[in-house]
């Protein structure tokens, strides 16, 4: 299996590229999916080509060229893509949902989102779902504020610069603050919690047939049934891996969020 950052590349029938949203660094992507799809390939019998993206922004490029056969994708980057390529999820997190968490150091003096207006805010990319693109359109459309976006490339990034003093705030995913090191986690604080939506899922090119996507979404929900296996998709993070379909995201259109989608 070949891992890292891939051109856009022509494959055997049999072999597939997966693209993978940039929450966490290139190492940790690397680390958390390689044996995630050597367990797929093992239970298909097809090859899985894991393709990096520097960051976001070149993710959202990739998928919406249609570079990926399979993609783990935020909620709102999966209405993006179906409309641009025809992506359908097929698998995501059915245990819980997805929220973006705004953090302050645990020191900080702010106690009310309102007092971040004005005030520099780390995100890792504008259309980071949890992370940014629901924040930016609940600090403008709820709380009449304009922070200052300082945009840093992944979660993690984000809560090293709040840590750090470079940002007043940062803005990330419930999942990934629950991953940091002690070190970082405990030394910053929740100031807030965004709406909750259904989780990433990971969707599928409609080029691959049928009988490929079924395959895949098999030996994911068979992973999921492996306490073995569950741990490696719990590094994900998917708590609870089950079935999804586009309807799962149906709320994601009624929250305005096109307005601040980046293009």
């Amino acid at each position: 299996m070949s891992v890292g950052l891939l051109p856009t590349q022509s494959f055997a029938e049999s072999s597939y590229t997966v693209g993978v949203v940039p929450q966490f660094d290139a190492r940790r992507t690397q680390q958390v999916w390689t044996p995630i799809l050597k367990r797929l390939e093992a239970e298909t019998g097809k090859t899985f080509k894991l393709v990096g993206s520097p960051d976001i922004p070149e993710f959202e490029k990739a998928f919406n060229a249609g570079e990926y056969d399979f993609a783990y994708m935020n909620p709102y980057h999966l209405i993006v893509a179906n409309k641009s390529q025809g992506y359908q999820p097929i698998v995501r997190d059915i245990g819980r949902k997805l929220y973006g968490v705004i953090v302050v150091k645990k020191d900080s003096p702010i106690t009310d989102v309102k007092q971040l207006d004005g005030k520099v805010v780390a995100l890792p990319a504008p259309n980071a779902l949890g992370a940014a693109l629901i924040p930016r359109t609940e600090f403008a459309t709820k709380f009449m504020i304009k922070p200052e976006y300082k945009y840093v490339k992944s979660h993690s990034s984000v809560y090293l610069n709040v840590l750090l003093g470079q940002a007043e705030a940062g803005g990330g995913v419930q999942k990934t603050f629950s991953q940091q090191k002690p070190e970082v986690k405990d030394n910053l604080r929740i100031l807030y919690e965004t709406t909750k939506v259904a989780p990433h899922p990971v969707a599928v090119h409609p080029r691959v047939s049928a009988e490929v996507s079924q395959q895949v979404q098999d030996a994911f929900l068979k992973m999921a049934a492996s306490e073995k296996d569950t741990k490696l998709l719990q590094k994900i993070p998917m708590k609870q891996l089950g079935v999804a379909e586009l309807k799962d995201y149906d709320e994601l259109l009624e929250m305005g969020l096109e307005s601040f989608y980046v293009k």
